[in-house]
This record gives C-alpha cells, structure tokens and sequence, in this order.
C-alpha cells in the first residue's frame, strides 16, 4: 500500500539528486492521481532528504562521508564571512536609521540560519530518532475496519503538509529574487549591506572583489534560503506527523465497538492503541526536549524580524520599493510564526479529541472491567493536551500567537511616538 511507484531516489549523479530533493511533490502527485494509494513516508522523512542532499544535516552517517563534511565546513566559512562583513557594515549604518534597520533585519535573520546550522550539525541523530520512531507510526497498519479512513486521513494530511510547503516555497524564491535583484533597482551596489577592510566592496575601487562578493552573496541567499524552508519543513513536519498520528488513533479508537463480542480482540486493539498513545506522548516529549534552542529562538527571532521589519517599513514608506521589501519580511516572518501557532493549535486539540474518540468507544454494557479501566484511563490521559512549547516560554498557539503581534504593535507605537 505504502509503494506509490519505483523509487525514483535511487538514481545517480545530478539528476538522481534532483529527483531526490523533488520526490515529495511527485509522490503528492501520484496521491492525487490515484485516491487509494498513501504516502510511502512522512513529510519529515522528505525533508531530512532534502537536508541531506544540500549537504546541511550531519548526522553521524553524513560525517563519515569526507565530501559531505568538507562541502559543510565550505558552507560555514562562506556564510560566517557573510555574517560578519554584515555586521562590518551595520556599524557605517548607524546614522541612517533606515539602513541601520534593514542591515538590523538581515542580520538577525542570518544569525537565526547560523543557529540552525549549528543545532543540525549537534543534534541531527537525536532528530533521525524522532524521524524513525514517527515512520514506524506511520508504516504501522492494522488490517480492519478502520483501515480505509485511516489511510485516507493519512493521505490527506500529507496532501496538506506538502501544498503548505509548495506555498512556502514560493514565498521564499519571491523574497530571494528581491534580495538578488536590490543593486538593480535600489541604491545600493550589492544584495546586503556589507563592509570589508581596504573596501573591497567599493565597485569603484574593486571591481572583480565586488563582483566575486556579489557571486558569494548570490549563492549564499539562494542555496541558505532553500535549505531554510526544509529544515523548517522538517521541524514542523515532525509535531505535523503527530497530528496525523493522533487522527488515525482517534479513527481507530472509534471503530473499537467492531470488536464487541469478542473479548480477546477488543483487548488486544485497545492494548495496541493505548501503547499507540503512549508513544505519541513521548514523541512530543521528546520533539520539545530535542527543539527546545530552536523553539526559543523561533520565538524570539520572529518577534525581533516583525517588530523591526512593520517599522522600518514605515519609516521608508516614503520609498515604495524599500517599502515593499520590509513588507514581505513582514509577512514572511508573520506567515513563518502563525504556522508554527497553527500546527502547536491542531495538535493540541487533536490530542484532546483523543478523549472523545474513547469516550464514543465506550459501552458499559460491553467487555470486561478490565476494558472499561482502560478506556477510562485514555480518557483521562487525554484531558491534558499535548502542547508545543519551550519553557519559560508560553505555547505555540493562535492564542498567544495574537499576543505577540499585540506586543509588536504596542512597541511600534511607543518607538513611532519616540521618533515623532
């Protein structure tokens, strides 16, 4: 059931890699085509493949591989040069509060892809434990009434992840574009503001220097902002995963009643999804051990690029096109922080429907006390929801996601009033 056709990641050389980075979307093609079939992995699983194969996810595998390890290390220079000419530069900003805006959002920006860099290159084996253990959930069927719902909510959780991703994707090459294009239409000679010693970014004074810096800095938003939307689409695929997992326990907890009457296989299915349950409570666990850095700075980051970006935007509001520029950091970093909230929203309430989904399952005219215990107990396991979070910070929510942006209103007021 899980084969949607040949493996197409088998191939070799360029075109095996590409076929590698885009098998996702041929496999939520094939799924739309053909209603009954399901995805052969998990969203994560595609995502870590697609890590691999820019060579930015060093688990202990990848680090054994001299290639991958030297391209890794390449990649690092290449972006900390970045990010201190950057910061190089910030400090000739400090009297255009415009300028100094915008080299402020890029620079936080590059310092949150640094850090995820860094967390992928320390945790990559802890994270390829939470990518397992969700693949053994999902491989995992049972032969029953329940299995055509649960393929198919299977199925279209994936579909969604995916059409989620396409559309994150493009917002991310927009920006990109901008980026690579600003010398042609903003004044300025290179996509970021930078400053090195000699000024070697001066055009005038330098030229080849400008242009091998301009080359660098190309690649360096091309090749980190693509790498950016599938280490982000691993990170919220993996509490993305739970949900579909807990949808399919709640299918299968209230197809129960078709094993009324026979005592030994009620017990064993509900033996089974209470141990279901009980490794889904540990994967969360576990995601919020493993991810408890990036969430923090998830949080953080995003609240620092939406505060700066609204204001900048109205100080250049004045100039449309830097305006514009502010606008869709605006909204890439708003559109980056309500999807963690949304999916930190689904899994929470799916993890509550888990109690209903019992509570439908159970008949006190049926099975033993023993059964009765047991579906008690799910129940009320399943009153305290599962919650994505990094403490002291609060949950990733709407709820607390509309706190935030009323916090980055007040402080946009009080720094406009400030200014004014």
């Amino acid at each position: 059931m899980f084969d949607v056709g040949r493996d197409r990641t088998n191939d070799l050389g360029l075109k095996g890699i590409w076929l590698r980075f885009v098998d996702m979307f041929f496999e939520a093609r094939t799924l739309l085509n053909n209603p009954e079939m399901v995805n052969r992995h998990t969203t994560a699983y595609y995502s870590r493949d697609q890590m691999k194969v820019l060579g930015l996810y060093m688990s202990a595998d990848e680090e054994g591989q001299p290639l991958k390890r030297a391209w890794h290390v390449f990649l690092f220079v290449q972006l900390s040069t970045l990010y201190c000419s950057m910061l190089y530069g910030l400090l000739q900003s400090l009297d255009d509060i415009v300028g100094m805006g915008r080299d402020l959002a890029f620079i936080i920006g590059m310092f949150f892809i640094l850090f995820k860099m860094g967390f992928f290159s320390l945790y990559a084996d802890d994270v390829d434990g939470i990518i397992e253990a969700l693949e053994q959930n999902h491989q995992a069927e049972i032969k029953g009434p329940a299995t055509a719902i649960s393929r198919a909510t299977k199925r279209r959780h994936f579909l969604l992840l995916i059409g989620l991703d396409f559309v994150w994707i493009t917002g991310i090459l927009i920006f990109v574009i901008l980026l690579i294009t600003t010398p042609l239409w903003a004044d300025q000679s290179l996509p970021f503001h930078v400053a090195f010693p000699f000024e070697l970014h001066d055009p005038s004074k330098h030229p080849i220097a400008h242009l091998i810096i301009y080359i660098s800095q190309a690649f360096c938003i091309a090749y980190l902002h693509i790498w950016l939307v599938a280490t982000e689409g691993l990170s919220v695929c993996l509490y993305g995963q739970v949900t579909t997992a807990l949808s399919v326990l709640c299918v299968e907890l209230r197809h129960l009643r078709y094993h009324y009457g026979n005592e030994e296989s009620l017990r064993g299915q509900l033996t089974r999804l209470i141990n279901n349950h009980q490794s889904v409570i540990l994967i969360v666990d576990r995601c919020n051990q493993v991810f408890h850095g990036p969430l923090i700075m998830q949080m953080t980051v995003n609240f620092m690029l939406v505060s700066v970006s609204v204001f900048e935007a109205l100080m250049a509001r004045h100039d449309p096109k830097v305006a514009a520029e502010f606008m869709v950091l605006m909204i890439l970093a708003l559109g980056h922080l309500s999807l963690w909230s949304k999916f930190g929203d689904l899994m929470s309430q799916e993890s509550m429907e888990v109690a209903t989904a019992a509570y439908e399952a159970y008949d006190p005219s049926v099975g033993s006390i023993r059964i009765h215990q047991d579906i008690r107990f799910v129940i009320a396991r399943s009153q305290h929801p599962l919650i994505m979070r990094a403490s002291p910070f609060p949950a990733f929510n709407m709820i607390n996601y509309m706190a935030i942006l009323h916090q980055c209103y007040g402080i946009l007021t009080l720094l406009l009033k400030t200014l004014d």
